[in-house]
């Protein structure tokens, strides 16, 4: 049975919105795997009371003592609190005791833990926060998210890299189009880092590289070279974008409610807000660690954590992780691609 295991200390509605989150995941989502819940056993424990059908078989307490805050400094905090839910959680796949780590908790201490715990693949250049935004077709991952807000033009490969494995394996897509987030689609287009990678891209064996691409080429999912699946940038520029998007979505469903309300319970227009809502794909993977670490936004509701979960499962079904380091293993440098 797969193992996962879920910081229940880590968000802003913890422990209530985790666990009512797990419990949607074991009540929904097809079986096979159990769920390991990271933190203090009594708060645990009075709000699994409130499930009284749940099955409890599935479900594993890990005691651990301490909570890193959302306004703690990461790293930092990482190391003064090695008994907090989200080392702990973390510590569990370390030892083999659980195969994957949900966590709606402080995002800089989460990324911080899955490098020092877990460790990176060899080859990786970084590990990359790849998250999924919603497109006119089929969706499109965007790294890094705003894991790495200054990145060199190697990184950005690297990130392709991972975000091409990631949406083979997971999204089914064989042969995923590359693009490089960039002003405008021309060879001279963007800064040194970003005309440098675009080089490296084009000379880099193995990938469906499109070429530059433009921030309305993520809404659509496609450019005229071909479907759109990895949107590469830093994650200065990705996190504007990722928080662009979720204002772009929240502000079209207030202007429904506001001006067509009647419209609202429209089989199509509910499929379309399901769509839009950030909680229909549960939280961003790190990609390049050994092993599996979703990160989830603070204020995630249960269902972002039950669809969390699911990608945590996916990710450890299709041994995404081994493939991630076999690809890395076989690939050349991105200086030498």
């Amino acid at each position: 049975m797969i193992r996962v295991a879920v910081d229940a200390m880590g968000g802003d509605s913890a422990p209530t919105a985790e666990i009512a989150g797990a419990v949607e995941a074991l009540t929904n989502l097809p079986g096979g795997f159990g769920i390991q819940l990271v933190g203090k056993r009594d708060p645990i424990e009075a709000e699994l009371a409130r499930y009284p059908d749940v099955d409890r078989s599935r479900f594993e307490i890990h005691e651990a003592a301490d909570v890193i805050g959302m306004d703690e400094k990461p790293l930092a905090a990482v190391r003064r609190k090695p008994n907090s839910s989200l080392v702990v959680g973390l510590g569990l796949q370390k030892k083999g005791l659980s195969d994957a780590f949900v966590s709606a908790g402080n995002t800089g201490a989460t990324l911080a833990a899955s490098i020092l715990i877990l460790g990176v693949h060899d080859g990786v250049e970084r590990a990359t926060l790849a998250t999924l935004f919603p497109t006119a077709g089929e969706p499109v991952i965007v790294l890094d998210g705003g894991a790495n807000l200054d990145c060199s033009a190697r990184e950005l490969v690297c990130f392709a890299r991972l975000g091409s494995v990631y949406v083979r394996d997971i999204m089914g897509r064989p042969n995923p189009g590359i693009g490089l987030l960039n002003v405008g689609e021309e060879e001279d287009k963007g800064n040194a880092v970003v005309r440098e990678a675009h080089q490296l891209l084009r000379r880099c064996k193995g990938l469906n590289y499109l070429g530059n691409i433009e921030g309305r080429d993520i809404v659509t999912g496609t450019v005229d070279r071909g479907a759109v699946d990895v949107a590469v940038c830093d994650g200065f520029v990705g996190n504007v974008v990722l928080k662009f998007y979720e204002s772009a979505g929240k502000l079209f469903i207030k202007l429904l409610q506001d001006g067509a309300p009647d419209v609202l319970d429209r089989p199509g227009i509910r499929d379309i807000i399901r769509r839009l809502d950030y909680s229909t794909y549960g939280g961003a993977p790190l990609l390049g660690v050994r092993g599996v670490s979703i990160i989830c936004h603070g204020a995630s509701p249960p269902n972002a954590v039950m669809n969390a979960v699911r990608v945590a499962v996916q990710s450890v079904e299709a041994d995404l992780s081994r493939h991630i380091g076999a690809e890395f293993s076989q690939r050349e440098p991105a200086a030498q691609a």
